[in-house]
């Protein structure tokens, strides 16, 4: 049997702790992953585009432990009440091959991408910054904020969409939030909303080099956290900002950017930082007060991992271990896999009964995983 996180099991998990907690402790995850960088295996990830959008496969391991998410992104989608990006991931025992966890991923690559902004403005924005500036008010802008409030200290947030709904609506949503301390402004234009912010997330989605962020809107000492960009031909901020001479870029896995970022705007031999040499002290995040700097956000295999694992512990930890999906035939004879298939054939020996989830995620009777197998996967939650 196998670990199911469905969505209804992960706002449960979020709901137990709190949302910006969560995102804290999941970006701690991540930061501790990103600091042995050295032991996963790194690969671009595995995309198929189509004229509407992009369908990718993101898969990484540390030797111990294997993970990849099905991720996509369909721009016009909402058009249709669809959502422009959903996910599913596994994590796997590469012991076994044996797979741990099947999980929702659209919730939490939305949770893990907040988490990753803002532990990237950690390490690169001025440490005074209290004012962020949001351009795209859609499906990851309140994370953001929740994000860059918990974990940089925001206290004003300027919001600016081409879609006055969207902005209302996440306006609504902080509204109930009751974030006390946060000043929440809406702006008539991208440039009414940067001017004087210390840092600017640009979160959109069209699936083109748009031109979101423009020269003369940057200032100096400036953070440009640029999430929305992550497909080829699909960018956000103009390419003479990356030029600038007192520019400072960051990316999570450079082969990966190169194809899918801002960066893909410059020549390959244009210098970029990994993020892993910032925080192993091998690059400084940020040189100068006055230094512009640019999180090239498109999102790395690696976050996925970490949030899987994550997840995987958090589920486990809980007095009600939530539910399995029989995904793995158990057989009394592992090499007769046709007898299995038959009445007589399928046996399921020595487990104990626990929840099961049906169809709507809701719990029915199930059997728990073997016991060397969670032994493994707490050993690489541990790594």
């Amino acid at each position: 049997m196998v670990d199911y996180i469905g969505t209804a099991r992960l706002r449960e998990l979020v709901s137990r702790i709190g949302l910006a907690r969560f995102i804290e402790e999941l970006a701690a995850e991540i930061e501790a992953d990103y600091r042995r960088w050295g032991e996963f295996e790194k690969s671009a990830r595995h995309a198929t585009h189509s004229p509407v959008g992009v369908i990718e496969l993101m898969p990484t391991s540390d030797g111990r432990l294997y993970s990849f998410k099905y991720v996509n992104g369909h721009p016009k989608n909402t058009v249709k009440g669809l959502l422009t990006v959903t996910a599913f991931g596994v994590l796997a025992d590469v012991a076994t091959g044996y797979p741990l966890l099947l999980s929702e991923m659209t919730f939490l690559t939305a949770l893990r991408t907040a988490a990753m902004s803002a532990l990237a403005a950690r390490h690169m924005a001025r440490p005074s910054s209290r004012v962020m500036a949001l351009i795209g008010n859609g499906a990851q802008s309140e994370f953001q904020v929740i994000a860059f409030h918990r974990m940089t200290g925001i206290r004003e947030i300027r919001l600016y969409d081409t879609d006055p709904q969207a902005t209302g609506k996440l306006v609504r949503n902080l509204s109930a939030l009751r974030m006390a301390d946060l000043k929440v402004v809406r702006c008539a234009s991208t440039a009414e909303a940067v001017r004087g912010a210390d840092i600017v997330t640009t979160a959109t989605a069209d699936k083109c080099n748009a031109l979101i962020l423009t020269p003369e809107m940057i200032e100096p000492g400036m953070h440009l956290n640029a999430v929305g960009g992550d497909c080829p031909g699909k960018t956000e901020l103009h390419g003479d900002i990356l030029r600038r001479p007192d520019v400072r870029i960051v990316v999570e896995f450079e082969p990966q950017a190169r194809i899918e970022g801002e960066i893909q705007q410059l020549d390959a031999a244009a210098p970029v930082i990994e993020f892993a040499d910032v925080l192993s002290a091998k690059h400084p995040g940020r040189r100068t007060e006055g230094e512009v700097t640019v999180f090239d956000s498109v999102g790395f295999a690696l976050n996925d991992f970490s949030s899987l694992r994550y997840v995987h512990r958090l589920n486990g930890e809980q007095r009600d271990a939530g539910a399995e999906v029989d995904l793995i035939p158990i057989l009394d004879d592992p090499k007769d896999l046709f007898g299995g298939l038959s009445d007589e054939g399928f046996r399921v020996q020595g487990r104990t009964a626990r929840p099961q989830a049906d169809a709507r995620g809701n719990a029915t009777e199930k059997r728990s995983i073997s016991t060397e197998t969670r032994v493994r996967a707490k050993e690489g939650s541990a790594a």
